[in-house]
């Protein structure tokens, strides 16, 4: 199957302010100029504030609800992968050992049309990684396909994916709410080493309080990963 990746619709830049000064516009247009230097600047005023509109609307959610969420979907795409062995929580040694780990990360404003990101504070974004060790070319190139054809049927947006052969790195990456959920796995053939993650939209900490640093504290230690959640 040919490697696929979703397109990426390019935004152009704005084009550049021209060099000469309102007053020698004016004078060399005349006053009929005016009205068309007074659109461009309230488009632009529209635009700025529209950007910056929304950009840190996030909800209140404790960090462990979020937490779980992230583990959550890991475990759906776990077993749709039909992976059967339980994978306890921690790490030995990454990229080598099997995982289950969980981590915050910082959320940003998204500055300035997009410029000069700030960090918001209270707010935080929880993500989960996974993986095994040993996993066979059946079970991965059958699992990834399977998981590939489910997500697209349940709403994911595929960003990028690729089957590697059996030289290159197997990749599946999806998002949905404008990329503020996103999923990826890849598998390692020469290593046979199967990865996942799942990163779930920003929060803020219903906890949080003016003068507090950092993140925000929550327990990352997770479930175990496996089929015994099945059953719960």
């Amino acid at each position: 199957m040919p490697d696929e990746t979703a397109p990426t619709d390019a935004t152009p830049d704005p084009a550049p302010a021209g060099s000469r000064s309102p007053s020698s516009v004016l004078g060399a247009l005349g006053c009929g100029c005016v009205a068309l230097l007074v659109v461009p600047v309230v488009v632009l005023v529209v635009l700025l504030s529209g950007g910056l509109s929304g950009s840190t609307d996030f909800p209140r959610v404790a960090p462990e609800k979020m937490a779980d969420r992230a583990f959550q979907r890991s475990q759906e795409a776990y077993d749709l992968m039909g992976f059967e062995r339980t994978v306890q929580p921690g790490v030995e040694k990454t990229g080598v050992s099997t995982e289950n780990t969980l981590s915050s990360g910082y959320c940003y404003d998204g500055g300035l049309l997009g410029l000069e990101d700030k960090t918001v504070d209270g707010a935080y974004r929880m993500s989960h990684s996974w993986a095994l060790d040993h996993v066979p070319a059946d079970q991965a190139v059958s699992g990834l396909r399977r998981l590939h054809r489910q997500l697209k049927d349940d709403g994911w947006e595929v960003s990028s994916y690729r089957e590697g052969g059996k030289s290159k790195s197997w990749d599946l990456y999806v998002e949905r709410d404008d990329g503020n959920e996103r999923m990826s796995f890849s598998w390692y053939p020469d290593r046979k080493y199967f990865t996942g993650g799942a990163s779930v939209p920003c929060a803020y900490d219903p906890e949080w309080k003016d003068g507090d640093a950092g993140l925000p504290e929550v327990d990352q230690w997770p479930p175990s990963l496996g089929p015994a959640q099945r059953k719960k």
